[in-house]
């Protein structure tokens, strides 16, 4: 079985937070071959979104999710920070700004997917909708259980107009999330990261994990499958990202695309 295969949630099949071990690193060592890997798929990485941004024939949609402190910004920072900015945007998912909340929830969502030739990764994302909003009793139940199908509709609209979708759940235990949080009260270089809300979330921890069981299960989807990434070394959770990034470029199987002059004939002066 690939890499990709043993991180992604089967299409259908009923989770558990339990079957995922998020210190889990599928055999690999933090050590100097691994890294060496990282390195090579890194670089491999960069020329294949050089590639896909020249070809322009789809795009392609990275969602991350995770509970406080799972290492979203340092995904972004660590693994897509090696891409052209000329072909990645990034788009931070908070709370709905009024113009956002007169809208459909999905209305400020397909706004920000990328067009083709473009890597858009949202910083949160249209499942904030089923897990904020459920864990806080934001809308009635009723509200909230509609948009799992809502969502699966999206996005297989969106799939079936040329935009790939790669979700990623970071997946952290909660002794690794206090760790974390306790790393921001007394690192002077992580102070500013300090949120109260962040505190205030982790006690709805066993809401969030039965929201997002709910969300892998009834939300992975062949167009559109779920990654459940073990995050709790962020070493590991960067090489897991990285490898699928590139595995999912390389399946496209892209060829540059041939001039649109006949360069033979181009003198310079």
């Amino acid at each position: 079985m690939n890499f990709i295969k043993k991180l992604m949630v089967e299409p259908g099949s009923k989770i558990k937070f339990s079957d995922f071990d998020p210190g889990d690193t599928f055999g690999y060592s933090d050590d100097k071959k691994t890294q060496t890997k990282q390195d090579k798929i890194l670089s491999r990485l960069d020329d294949l979104q050089y590639l896909f941004y020249a070809v322009k024939d789809r795009a392609l949609l990275v969602v991350l999710q995770g509970m406080d402190t799972a290492g979203k910004d340092g995904t972004i920072r660590h693994v897509m920070s090696g891409m052209s900015p000329q072909g990645c945007r990034v788009t931070p998912f908070k709370s709905p700004t009024p113009e956002e909340s007169a809208h459909d929830f999905l209305w400020r969502i397909h706004k920000a997917v990328p067009e083709k030739g473009i890597v858009g990764i949202f910083n949160r994302s249209q499942y904030e909708d089923v897990l904020v909003v459920r864990v806080h009793k934001l809308v009635p139940k009723k509200v909230w259980k509609a948009r799992y199908d809502e969502i699966n509709g999206f996005e297989k609209l969106l799939s079936e107009n040329g935009v790939h979708i790669v979700k990623l759940f970071l997946h952290i235990s909660k002794d690794e999330q206090k760790k974390r949080l306790q790393e921001r009260l007394t690192d002077p270089a992580k102070t500013w990261k300090i949120s109260a809300a962040d505190f205030a979330e982790r006690k709805y921890w066993d809401d969030y994990a039965d929201a997002y069981e709910d969300v892998l299960s009834r939300c992975s989807t062949e167009r559109a499958p779920w990654f459940v990434i073990p995050a709790n070394h962020k070493w590991f959770r960067n090489f897991a990202v990285s490898k699928i990034l590139v595995e999912t470029f390389e399946n496209f199987d892209m060829q540059l695309p041939q001039p649109s002059v006949d360069v033979t004939k181009l003198k310079l002066s």
